[in-house]
């Protein structure tokens, strides 16, 4: 049986924004990232996603408010909700997500990651 420590994952990520599948649960990727500065305005029109904040903070931009988040605190980011999620300094992260969701949503920009990108690494 496997056995997957997410702090021992997240020190080899090098990338920012570049998150890698570390497992799945039925249609659930597990995803590690590090995150650094503003990523992009997006949305995912039939997948909620879950943010779950490893080490640092994180601040999840809505057009109507912000959500912060600190070491330990996760938080859902409801489908079709636009979303810019932004870190001041580098924040660790893990993810939970359908497989089918596009890294960057309904938006394409020099940050998105393909599925294949994300697994190559695991």
């Amino acid at each position: 049986m496997d056995v997957v420590n997410l702090r021992a994952e997240l020190e080899n990520v090098t990338d920012y924004w570049s998150p890698r599948v570390l497992g799945r649960v039925n249609d659930q990727y597990i995803k590690v990232a590090k995150l650094k500065g503003e990523f992009v305005w997006h949305k995912h029109d039939d997948e909620d996603e879950l943010f779950y904040i490893v080490r640092g903070s994180l601040v999840i931009q809505y057009e109507d408010g912000n959500v912060q988040l600190g070491e330990g605190d996760f938080h859902i980011v409801p489908r079709g909700k636009m979303h810019n999620p932004v870190a001041d300094e580098e924040c660790w992260i893990a993810l939970i997500e359908p497989v089918s969701t596009k890294h960057t949503g309904d938006v394409v920009s020099d940050r998105t990651k393909s599925i294949e990108e994300q697994t190559a690494a695991s």
